[in-house]
């Protein structure tokens, strides 16, 4: 038999809020509280809507939709008071369904996978705990990269971590912005619905399967071709 050259095996690289832990109400309200404190009302929808983008893109385009312009300093400002508004409810953040059973599955399969965030390290590394994961657990964060999705950086940072090319990884993710950014990307993309986004929405930015949450995606890893590690 020849010796023909073999694939890697696929890495995933997974989202946080909405994808892992269940904090996307969380982070809405947080901007609403951050938006409101500097007087600018915008119904809690159109919050939604934008979550899972980069603090930067989220704060210009909802900006657009108001008419409203910041300064720099102000939304730096903005920012901050969204982290801490959303520190006040992080005791009230779960993680969804299956999402440390499917980590600890495919740990134990030797699949390599990393956790790609927007959300700056200040507020997303107080999900380690909740998902028993320990502190070396491979994360990239907004911090770690120039910019966030819907941008590529933080998926081909991600890849790097677990060492493996970005177009052998599956990114999974519960919004439009996280399947934008794995087209980037080079990798194949696959949607939650446990974030809010609808299935008609994940497909048509990308993505290869939908799965109600990390439990779903758990009974069904056959689908994407995940095997018994050897």
């Amino acid at each position: 038999m020849r010796d023909f050259p073999q694939a890697p095996t696929a890495a995933f690289l997974f989202d946080l809020d909405g994808t892992l832990i269940d904090s996307v109400y969380q982070h809405v309200v947080a901007w609403r509280q951050a938006l409101s404190g500097m007087g600018i009302d915008l119904s809690v929808w159109r919050i939604h809507r934008r979550i899972g983008m980069s603090g930067g893109l989220f704060v210009s385009a909802l900006l657009r939709e108001t008419g409203l312009k910041l300064s720099r300093e102000q939304i730096d400002e903005l920012q901050t008071h969204h982290a801490e508004a959303y520190e006040q409810q992080a005791h009230s953040v779960r993680p969804l369904p299956g999402a440390v059973e499917l980590l600890g599955e495919l740990t134990e399969r030797g699949v390599p996978w990393a956790i790609c965030t927007s959300g700056y390290a200040r507020t997303a590394r107080l999900a380690l705990g909740l998902l028993g994961l320990p502190d070396d657990t491979p994360m990239v964060t907004r911090d770690m990269v120039r910019r966030a999705k819907p941008d590529p950086d933080l998926f081909l940072a991600g890849a790097a971590l677990a060492g493996v090319d970005p177009t052998h990884a599956m990114v999974v993710g519960d919004s439009v912005w996280d399947l934008l950014a794995a087209r980037r990307a080079g990798a194949l993309g696959i949607g939650v619905l446990s974030g809010g986004y609808g299935r008609d929405e994940l497909e048509r930015a990308g993505a290869f399967r939908v799965y109600a949450d990390p439990a779903d995606m758990l009974d069904r890893l056959d689908e994407l071709g995940v095997r018994q590690s050897d």
